[in-house]
């Protein structure tokens, strides 16, 4: 059975493999490019803010250990783009997606799971953790991370189901 629908079956967890491990960190890794892209480039040149996701690793890192660490606020934020995130999308997201409501098209799960990890970033990670405002008040860089944040989703449900056709 694929990781799709067959004769009204539902999607099943994608084997823990070679090609699964693979898929998570290639999909990981070119959705996290797109998000950088898009919110240090793509947003400042259209006017916008520019997204700021390692700072805001470190001020929870700063609130866990009592102080900032800047490498280990880059590890956090590509560790959970390149391999945090995909997981949830293929071990979580998408599976439970096919079972509850299997007609829902993959782009409008993906924009959901993208809206997640927005509500967890600005509201569980800035804001309960780090103490920053919820969605640090609803400013210009609240929606550019939600765009990042969509974009991110969305380029990582598509490398998946490119990966899965091969």
């Amino acid at each position: 059975m694929t990781h799709s629908q067959i004769a009204g079956q539902h999607a099943v967890l994608p084997p823990l493999n070679g090609h699964t491990l693979w898929t998570i960190v290639l999909a990981g890794a070119l959705s996290t490019v797109a998000f950088e892209y898009f919110g240090q480039s793509l947003s400042p040149m259209l006017g916008f803010s520019s997204l700021a996701p390692v700072p805001l690793a470190n001020a929870v890192i700063s609130v866990v250990f009592g102080h900032g660490y800047r490498p280990g606020a880059e590890l956090l934020h590509y560790l959970a783009g390149v391999i945090g995130y995909p997981i949830g999308w293929m071990f979580i997201v998408r599976p439970l997606s096919s079972r509850l409501a299997p007609s829902l098209p993959t782009f409008v799960a993906a924009v959901l799971y993208g809206v997640a990890l927005w509500v967890f970033a600005l509201y569980v990670m800035a804001s309960l953790i780090a103490g920053n405002p919820p969605f640090l008040g609803f400013t210009n860089i609240t929606w550019v991370a939600l765009v990042g944040h969509i974009l991110f989703a969305l380029v990582t449900a598509a490398v998946v189901a490119w990966r899965e056709r091969r």
